[in-house]
């Protein structure tokens, strides 16, 4: 296994997926077009103000984006960028120890995006995430098919509802039990919404019989449990790192479960990581060979999408600074 050093702790266990997504993984030559695109729509809707931080989820974004659908034309990756920078500012901005203090804040700050979601006006006095919103939802409708547009507008609602799941929870995470957290995970990590965002950026449509066969959910299910798994991992040090070592998070649930220290933690969470990795790849080359040129083209979707997750947990964003 592959290791990294966390504070306080013996070198501690990663998933070994070099058998699986060993990388390189290929990017977009649009890379760099991705990052000017993003700080000029930053800069339209300011979501966050100028900072260290604010540059880093520009660039995590961008060549985020790049690897995750790396034959995508430029305006189908703008797009997928920009969304994807609103919902982390939204969930840095609004979520995570900010919701801890009052569910009820977020829960009122939520109210104004499913308004819009429901194709509502924004209210007077919107601020920029109302407005940045807006302007997504407009550019998705004109992108999109009425069912893709409708597919990732419901995601994006799961997203909402798992960040008012969270808000509830963060004050007394154990009282989380591991089967509730890993099911509402992969919305909250926003990969059931990349997923959604696929026939979006890449203008495909799957059958709706293929779209519900198990051949077709496997895999996808398994791409969504490894992006959690590998979220929680990347974060859990930077989470330690602002004193917040009981956060929600599948390391201290692990712990408490299974009554375990963190490096006890860490190896079955990277063995379970390993686990849905094979399933994922296994899902994943059955899509492709099955003679279907479609589910070929989604199946590519899905494995640059794990291949994006597996990228993203060695950048900066989840270093220990």
């Amino acid at each position: 296994m592959t290791t990294t050093d966390r504070p306080g702790t013996a070198a501690l266990p990663m998933p070994d997926l070099s058998g699986t997504f060993p990388g390189p993984f290929p990017t977009s030559p649009h890379a760099d077009r991705i990052a000017e695109h993003v700080a000029q729509w930053l800069h339209r809707f300011p979501l966050l103000g100028p900072s260290g931080a604010r540059r880093t989820l520009c660039d995590i974004v961008a060549h985020g984006v790049a690897r995750t659908f790396p034959t995508a034309e430029p305006d189908g990756l703008f797009l997928c960028a920009d969304l994807f920078l609103w919902l982390t500012a939204f969930d840095d901005t609004f979520g995570e120890a900010t919701a801890a203090g009052s569910p009820a804040r977020l829960v009122r700050r939520i109210r104004t995006c499913v308004h819009l979601l429901a194709d509502g006006e924004p209210p007077g006095g919107a601020d920029p995430f109302d407005e940045a919103l807006r302007d997504l939802l407009v550019r998705l409708r004109t992108r999109a098919t009425a069912a893709r547009y409708l597919r990732v507008t419901g995601c994006l609602r799961d997203v909402l509802f798992g960040m008012l799941w969270e808000a509830h929870h963060l004050a007394e995470p154990h009282h989380v039990t591991l089967h509730d957290y890993r099911a509402i995970r992969p919305h909250t990590v926003f990969v059931r919404t990349l997923i959604a965002m696929a026939e979006v950026v890449l203008r495909y449509d799957l059958p709706e019989e293929a779209r519900n066969s198990r051949a077709v959910r496997q895999p996808e299910s398994a791409v969504a449990d490894l992006a959690g798994v590998l979220n929680d991992l990347g974060s859990y040090a930077r989470e330690s790192a602002k004193g917040v070592p009981d956060s929600l998070n599948l390391i201290p649930l692990i712990m408490s479960e299974q009554k375990c220290d963190v490096p006890g933690a860490y190896a079955a969470a990277s063995h379970l990581g390993e686990e849905y990795a094979a399933a994922a790849r296994r899902g994943i080359g059955s899509l492709a060979t099955g003679g279907s040129a479609l589910l070929a083209q989604h199946a590519q979707a899905l494995e640059s999408i794990a291949c994006s997750y597996v990228w993203h947990i060695g950048h900066a964003r989840y270093s220990k600074a």
